[in-house]
């Protein structure tokens, strides 16, 4: 990370670096394609099969075996007037178009990074296994992270499909993530924002450089990363936890829509 966005989080690289580095590792809109498996249905009657292709030994018995006999006539005849039965219907599947979808994607570092921007609060985030529970803000300028954890911008938002960054101080400041480094697989992350309540179970902890940038690279899944320095009273390299979305609960709205979605489908017996 740059030293210039990150304060003590960063080392000597500069913003025009890391902004090349950025560009090197694709940081640009990244699309990810969902579509239907091309597998190909056969129905007949009431069941059905999924072919993947001919079958080779099939094929083989095919070829060897005898011509069949020569039909007598008188049966040829009769056979002839009897209609004959309905041959199966493939049934195939039309192909579904690869629909894109956008993930969000993270802006490059401020040029300003002591810019005097406004501090906005946009949430709060709770880990229980270090005592933290501290309000997070939006952007990683040094005057909104000297306040707490910042929202890194133009990547996901908690609770949303993508890779949510929140790079903050160890050291100084109120340091909030001065015991990241305590975390272990499966301790909860907890961010309350005002659409609702996401939680998140840390995956893994790594040690990286300031330049390797690629940790908040989106991605077609939701997670959480924190970023800090490290060792502590260091900027020589960076301690990155990330984290997967285990569940979400709806605020506002959204929460008074499926209350009222649970409380009609209540009234119907099973």
């Amino acid at each position: 990370m740059s030293s210039e966005p990150l304060g003590d989080l960063g080392g000597s690289i500069s913003t025009n670096d890391v902004t090349d580095d950025i560009r090197a590792r694709g940081l640009g809109r990244r699309r990810f394609l969902i579509g239907a498996a091309s597998t190909v249905v056969l129905g007949a009657g009431a069941g059905a099969a999924v072919v993947f292709g001919a079958d080779a030994d099939d094929s083989a018995t095919r070829l060897d075996r005898a011509p069949d006999p020569t039909p007598d006539p008188a049966t040829a005849s009769t056979a002839a007037e009897v209609p004959a039965t309905t041959s199966p219907t493939e049934a195939t599947v039309p192909p579904v178009e690869a629909v894109p979808v956008e993930l969000p994607d993270p802006d490059g570092p401020p040029a300003d990074a002591y810019a005097p921007v406004p501090v906005n609060q946009i949430g709060s985030i709770a880990i229980p296994k270090i005592q933290l529970d501290h309000p997070v803000y939006e952007g990683v300028w040094l005057t909104v992270l000297d306040e707490g954890p910042g929202h890194w911008p133009g990547s996901a938002m908690p609770g949303q499909l993508g890779n949510t960054v929140f790079p903050g101080h160890r050291v100084t400041h109120s340091h909030p993530f001065r015991r990241l480094d305590e975390l272990v697989p499966g301790d909860e992350i907890t961010f309350t924002m005002a659409n609702g309540t996401h939680t998140y179970a840390v995956r893994e902890t790594i040690i990286v450089t300031p330049k390797d940038m690629w940790v908040v690279d989106s991605n077609p899944t939701a997670e959480v990363t924190l970023i800090a320095c490290h060792p502590p009273h260091s900027a020589r390299q960076r301690i990155v936890v990330k984290g997967e979305l285990t569940r979400s609960v709806p605020n506002g709205a959204a929460a008074d829509a499926a209350s009222e979605i649970a409380a009609a489908a209540s009234k119907f017996p099973l």
